[in-house]
């Protein structure tokens, strides 16, 4: 089992690790311009000092008399941005699930609820996050809660829906099967309905933290002065483009780590589903 999982990893870097050496190619051979993409190694060095803690600048002058004035002088900004970003990823995602899970519940089991609430949902489904900045700005200001009030709409949608899908298409059978062995409403939700709803809500879940972080990065651009998108932005302004290389790297790895959470946490509470038992 472990040597197949490391077997499929080392697959799966094949085609990333020939992108990177035609990638390096390109940029060896002057193909392209530095200025718009840098090379790998560029990106590299960037990312690096985008880790690195803050040196004083005049004692590592001191210590590399031969060095570029501008080649390793760390910033240390990448664990404070990533750290930012996370947390409002967290906050704003948990928000949207406790406001949409309940809701998905509860328009799921019932016509009534559904009836109510379905027509405005749909009218406020298809609008992005997004539109919602000059709102969310007017509202709470600039700072952690115009994010944390977007992430939390991009995440609240992704799992009411899933959440409806998953109650509203409970198989039949186990519906009858319950009535006639004498299961009350509250027992047929708790021990029938939810249990089987719960792959689509993880589902949701899952897909709901991807959101979350896209939304982060948006907001982030706006409403904040720190977070990736935010260091992003600030590159882009003084055309620093390795460093926005640098930090759409860091955006892949941070939502990878976040995924590869979700799917850990799927497969363990899902471990009773048939097609996880293998």
């Amino acid at each position: 089992m472990v040597k197949r999982r490391w077997n499929d990893i080392a697959v799966g870097l094949i085609v990333p690790v020939i992108a990177i050496g035609v990638w390096q190619l390109a940029a060896s051979m002057g193909w392209v311009n530095a200025n718009v993409l840098p090379s790998p190694l560029a990106v590299w060095n960037k990312w690096v000092a985008y880790l690195m803690p803050l040196q004083d600048f005049n004692t590592w002058h001191e210590n590399n008399p031969n060095g570029s004035k501008l080649a390793w002088v760390f910033s240390g900004e990448l664990i404070g941005d990533s750290l930012g970003s996370l947390y409002r990823v967290v906050v704003g995602f948990a928000v949207g699930a406790v406001l949409g899970l309940p809701l998905g519940l509860a328009m799921g089991a019932s016509r009534i609820v559904y009836a109510w609430m379905n027509p405005l949902v749909q009218l406020l489904r298809p609008i992005p996050p997004i539109a919602y900045i000059p709102l969310s700005i007017l509202w709470f200001g600039l700072g952690n809660p115009p994010a944390i009030f977007l992430i939390a709409i991009g995440a609240f949608f992704p799992v009411l829906m899933n959440t409806i899908a998953g109650v509203r298409q409970v198989d039949g059978i186990y519906l009858r099967a319950a009535r006639n062995l004498g299961a009350g409403r509250a027992t047929m939700f708790m021990r029938v309905i939810l249990p089987a709803a719960v792959p689509y809500i993880l589902t949701g879940m899952r897909i709901g933290v991807g959101t979350a972080f896209i939304v982060v990065i948006v907001s982030e651009m706006i409403a904040v002065n720190n977070g990736l998108g935010f260091r992003i932005t600030e590159a882009r302004e003084y055309f620093w483009s390795d460093k926005i290389i640098a930090g759409m790297i860091s955006i892949g790895i941070l939502g990878l780590a976040i995924d590869s959470v979700m799917n850990a946490l799927n497969n363990y509470l899902l471990r009773w589903h048939r097609g996880l038992e293998h």
